[in-house]
This record gives C-alpha cells, structure tokens and sequence, in this order.
C-alpha cells in the first residue's frame, strides 16, 4: 500500500487544475472572423517584421490586403538575405511601404528592434502587430476593433492557430498552447488580474497612443517573450488587455522534425521560470509528478495504486480534451499527452542548460547571450 503514495501527488495535481475557479482547461476566449470588404480601416497600420520570410510573405500581405480598405501597412525588411524583399514588392500592394531595417542596437532583441523602427513612422490610431509567418482571414482585424471596444480595452492579441499536421506537430503543438494557458490563464488576464498580464506576439492590435503612453518598445528592448512583456507594460499603465485564441489567424510556420520545436521551446522556456533553479525544480516536480508517475503506475503489480494512475490519467486526458476539440484533432491524441509533457520538461531543462553554458537563445541566426554572459 506504500506505493500508492507516489500516485497521489498526480492525482491531487490534476485535481487542483480542474477545480480552480478560472478553469484554465476550458477554451472561452476565442474570436472568430467573417469577411467584411469593405470594412474602413484607414486608421490602421500593420507592422510586419520580416527576416528571411520569403516562404510566408506573400501569403501574409495578401491576408492583410483581404482585410478592409485602406489598411497601411510597413514591412520592416529586418537584414534579410533572401528573397523577402522581392516577394513583397513583386505584389503591387499600393498601401506597402518597404522599410529596410537597421542591425539591432545593443541590448535590443531583433523583433523589438524591428518594431520600433516600423512604429516611428505610424500616424494612425491602431496599429497592428503582425509576424511575417502569420496569415489572416478576411475579417480579423474589424472583428479585433469590436473586441476592442466592447471589452475597453487597449491590447488585444490572438494566438494563432499552429501547423499541425505532422506526427510531430500534433504531439506537441497542442500542448504547448495548453501549457501556455495553463501558464498565463486567458481568463484571469483578461479579467485584469493584477498578477497575470497575457498575449500572444503574432497578431496584436492596439492604440498607439496607449503604446506610447507605455513607453513603447524601448520598455521592453530586450525582452524574449516580448508579447507578455508588452500586456504587462500596458497593465502597469492601468490599460486594459485582451488574449484569445482563433482559427482565423493561422501560422504557417511548419515543425517537421522535434528538433524544431525543441529549439522554439528553449529559446525561451527557461526565460519563462525567470532564470530561477527553484522554479525549474519546481515545475520539474510537478511534470514528474502529473506526466510520468501516473503512467509508471500502471505497471505496479498493485491494484490501489493503478487505479491511482489511471483516475491522475482521466483527470488530465479530461482537462486536455477541450483544446484537441477546439484544433479538431482526434481525441485519442490525449493517450500521449504523459509523453508531451515528459518531451516538455527535457525541452526545458535543455534550456536552462543554454542559460548555465552561456549559449544563451537564438533565432534566425541571431544569439541573445543571457545576462551573465554578456556581463550584465
């Protein structure tokens, strides 16, 4: 009967998740788009930063063309070396301006930097927040003004919907937005809460005024996860924010190999535990505890204690299922969430290791050394 102890600590976790008030494993915040022509959006502008995105381009500012009339919109040409620029200016967009970017001033992250040039030159009172991977469907960015001002907001932001369509990408994409929400709970972000400040960086509208009033991207120059840091800039102004989640707003960014995912994960995984040794112990704790007890469970000759890993397992394929639902994937895809997590916790140890070693993250052929190692 001993045994049975090293199920509990599953079992209460789960137990915990599905209780708490907030629900983090519902999906409610959601927007979804109609086509709306001839929507006036000249009081926007979209800023796309771009490095090497000639694959994604041209779909992204066709996306941006079926959204309304007179949208501006500024492609930052962020040091590219292939053919981004000339798949952008091969459209005719008449409402374009190709912007060549600047190499990033010190302690600037590349996108920032990208953004805060593209921002020096907006007039318009929104603007857009675009990543060059991500396109829209028609109608996103009116139905982000309604969100907007029915909620009174000054940020809102979508998280859109990944590629999943390789063994790879179901596996693990699913459960990285879980694990996201689960992290930065949707609905208490957007209920104000003062100690959880949401977004999600791929598509964000917001005032430009409010921005400014924020202190801009020079507030955040060398954040990592700069779309949280930005919903935190605005909170600590006392301006309101909005997240959710859209199947109208697609990445087209493709994961083929877990290398890939490994390497967008540690980027920043360990960023998101604040560099701490305790909280990664702590949530190391935790994934050992909800993932990869419950499972080794199963295979003790001990019928309390398996019936102890299978309700932890119930529990969590339970909480999981909303998300599978919401991306339309088969619900048996729950069955290897055990093994998402055990793959999500080794990701993250992989990043703490580059923090430790002074490799620090990279993206797009650029390193960001940590703190330590650049002597800060």
């Amino acid at each position: 009967m001993t045994v049975i102890w090293f199920a509990l600590p599953g079992v209460l976790l789960w137990a915990v998740v599905m209780a708490l008030p907030w629900q983090p494993w519902r999906v409610r915040e959601r927007l979804e788009a109609s086509a709306d022509p001839a929507a006036d959006l000249s009081d926007v502008t979209a800023l796309v930063p771009a490095r090497n995105e000639a694959e994604h381009i041209a779909r992204t500012l066709r996306g941006l063309q079926e959204q309304g009339v007179g949208l501006g919109v500024i492609l930052i040409d962020d040091e590219s070396s292939d053919s981004t620029r000339a798949q952008a200016t091969g459209l005719n967009y008449d409402n374009l301006h190709i912007l060549e970017g600047r190499p990033p001033e010190p302690g600037w992250s590349g996108k920032l930097w990208a953004l805060h040039q593209g921002f020096d030159r907006v007039r318009t009172k929104y603007v857009l927040l675009l990543d060059a991977d991500i396109r829209l469907e028609p109608g996103v960015i009116p139905a982000l003004k309604r969100v907007m001002q029915a909620r009174d907001a000054r940020l809102v932001s979508l998280l859109a919907r990944l590629h999943m369509q390789s063994f790879w990408e179901k596996l693990l994409l699913p459960a990285f937005v879980y694990f996201f929400r689960l992290l930065y709970p949707f609905h208490l972000s957007n209920a104000g809460a003062q100690q959880v400040a949401a977004a999600a960086g791929g598509c964000v509208l917001l005032h430009a005024d409010s921005l400014r009033q924020a202190g801009g991207f020079a507030a955040i120059k060398g954040e990592l996860i700069d779309d949280c840091a930005l919903a935190r800039q605005f909170r600590n102004a006392g301006l309101g924010t909005w997240v959710g989640l859209s199947h109208a707003a697609i990445s087209q960014r493709r994961y083929i190999n877990p290398a890939e995912i490994r390497n967008m994960v540690a980027r920043t995984a360990y960023t998101q535990l604040r560099h701490s040794p305790w909280l990664l112990l702590l949530c190391s704790a935790a994934l050992l505890c909800a993932c990869v007890l419950p499972v080794l469970c199963l295979l003790v000759p001990d019928t309390p204690t398996r019936l102890a890993g299978l309700t932890a397992l119930g529990l969590m394929a339970g909480s999981y299922m909303p998300t599978l639902r919401y991306y339309r994937l088969n619900p048996l895809w729950a069955l290897t969430f055990p093994l998402a997590g055990a793959l999500y916790l080794m990701m993250t140890w992989d990043s703490a290791w580059r923090h430790w070693s002074g490799v620090g993250a990279s993206w797009k052929n650029r390193s960001y050394q940590p703190a330590r190692a650049r002597g800060r």
